[in-house]
């Protein structure tokens, strides 16, 4: 008897500081039972670095830049499911704190006018850098979500679960003693 095909899963970050990926692998031992039912893609267990045809993505993080866009917009594409993780991803996070502010008016700030900075520095300009958006957007302003796990990071408890209710066929649901903000 052949063994049924594992659901493949993709995590990948955008703007944010990596702890919703740090609360996946807080998943600790039971990722070994997890394992027995998917396989990564990419991910920080496997160091891939562009995604392929996945079940589940999660991603965390906003957009804050001409990449971040085409990272989620291909990471969409490949993704049967797609999952916002964290606060980031959802609402845009600390990193849309800037959003008040104008892009010119922070690249000033960062480049010309703060405290320590050597003199003649300038705003980089290299096809290399991303270009920044004028404001961090949640990622579901860019491309439709399938389900969000809200916290900042969200617990492992709540990631298992809805891995648990998407690998049981059901609709995920988190209760409130699963949702957090640390």
């Amino acid at each position: 008897m052949t063994a049924p095909p594992k659901l493949k899963i993709a995590t990948t970050s955008l703007a944010g500081c990596f702890g919703c990926h740090m609360s996946l692998l807080d998943i600790d031992e039971r990722l070994f039972d997890l394992l027995e039912l998917v396989e990564f893609d990419r991910s920080p267990l496997t160091d891939i670095k562009h995604c392929g045809a996945c079940d589940i993505g999660f991603i965390e993080g906003g957009v804050c830049n001409a990449e971040n866009v085409h990272v989620l917009r291909e990471f969409r594409a490949n993704c049967r499911i797609l999952i916002a993780v964290g606060a980031c991803a959802i609402n845009g996070g600390l990193p849309a704190q800037r959003n008040h502010l104008s892009l010119p008016s922070i690249l000033e700030e960062v480049y010309h006018t703060s405290i320590g900075l050597a003199p003649g520095n300038a705003i980089p300009n290299d096809p290399e850098l991303p270009l920044p958006l004028d404001k961090v957007h949640p990622l579901h302003e860019v491309v439709k979500i399938d389900y969000f796990i809200p916290g900042c990071p969200p617990s492992a408890d709540a990631i298992w679960k809805v891995l648990n209710d998407i690998l049981a066929g059901r609709k995920p649901e988190l209760g409130h003693g699963l949702m957090h903000y640390d």
